[in-house]
């Protein structure tokens, strides 16, 4: 039985694999941080893991947290986790972090967009925790950093495209939609109710955080570095994500031939679903899922392609690939505990 330890567990992302969890019989939740509710059940902060989760939340110092596991999940804010990782990876301890101090393997890039950078010698080792794209390395690693969830739905979506050469990078406009959880639980005016009900709004326009972690990745595919542009919205639901991609074509292309460049790339993969022609993927058809959901449409009057991206933005965007990069590095089936069918409606 391995033993797993949720650092963080009272937020959206640490309820989330504490309910993925569940359905990994191979694996057992032995320790869950919290210090707002320190002494507390977790069930009791959120009942919907009543029956289910029979743990209690404590507030640990790190020296006090490293034998209580195997594997650990720091689902923390940017720059904790970063004065947490090191200390557990000394104690032999893996680490999937949620949070984004790994994921940019330049440290003056990651202190341009955050803030100062006090484990850099660990930017170099840290994986890039796309399964999809780096399975490898994930199995081998011990330390992998989960990737956000705006450029999860977007690097998927344009993965195979970028490997065929079939668009011109530097033209790359993505605008995505996202469910009012991805700011997270704690109270702010701008997530409210009555701020957020009814409306429809673009935020942190040209400046968002996920922008230098989508070129990143989006370089590494073409070979050369690519600048995007990215404008991400609002959207007035609980979860989900859609991104909705345009790049200029590298020559003509039929939609059956952009189909079978898609079915290529994806073929073997179990969280990828590529909607028919003439279909497109919606935040619905994945909710509570560990899918990401492509559709692709040629717009021949302007020689560009549209492709469309949806996934759960607490699952694939975060908890479920992290319970499945989990997975990869313990040896474990990559599909354990993810295989739920989407809720709909």
């Amino acid at each position: 039985m391995i033993k797993i330890g949720i650092v963080g567990a009272s937020g959206y992302t640490g309820v989330e694999l504490a309910r993925l969890l569940c359905n990994c019989p191979d694996v057992k939740l032995s320790v869950a941080t919290s210090r707002q509710y320190k002494g507390k059940k977790l069930a009791d902060v959120y009942p919907n893991l009543a029956g289910m989760v029979d743990i209690v939340c404590e507030d640990l110092k790190t020296e006090e947290l490293v034998d209580r596991a195997d594997l650990f999940f720091t689902a923390v804010p940017h720059q904790t986790a970063m004065a947490i990782v090191p200390a557990l990876l000394k104690a032999g301890k893996k680490v999937v972090d949620l949070s984004a101090d790994f994921r940019l393997h330049d440290a003056e890039i990651y202190e341009k967009w955050y803030q100062n950078h006090t484990a850099q010698e660990y930017l170099a080792e840290a994986v890039y925790g796309l399964p999809e794209l780096h399975r490898q390395q994930i199995a081998e690693a011990r330390l992998v950093a989960n990737p956000g969830c705006y450029p999860t739905s977007v690097i998927l979506g344009l993965a195979p495209l970028l490997q065929a050469e079939a668009i011109e990078p530097e033209t790359i406009i993505v605008d995505s939609k996202s469910g009012a959880s991805g700011a997270g639980r704690v109270a702010q005016t701008g997530t409210l109710f009555c701020e957020v009900n009814d409306g429809f709004k673009a935020y942190k326009v040209a400046e968002h955080r996920h922008t230098p972690e989508m070129e990143q990745e989006i370089s590494k595919l073409c070979k050369k570095q690519v600048a995007i542009s990215f404008t991400p919205h609002l959207l007035p639901i609980s979860r989900g994500i859609l991104s909705t991609i345009y790049a200029k074509l590298t020559q003509a292309m039929s939609d059956t031939e952009v189909h079978e460049i898609y079915n290529g790339f994806y073929k073997d993969e179990t969280f990828v679903r590529l909607c028919e022609p003439g279909s497109y993927p919606a935040t619905q058809f994945v909710r509570g899922s560990n899918f990401c959901d492509i559709g692709v449409k040629i717009d021949n009057r302007t020689g560009r392609i549209v492709v469309l991206s949806a996934i759960d933005n607490l699952v694939k965007g975060a908890a479920g690939q992290a319970v499945q990069n989990m997975n990869l590095m313990c040896g474990l089936p990559e599909t354990k505990g993810l295989l739920s069918v989407p809720l709909f409606p």
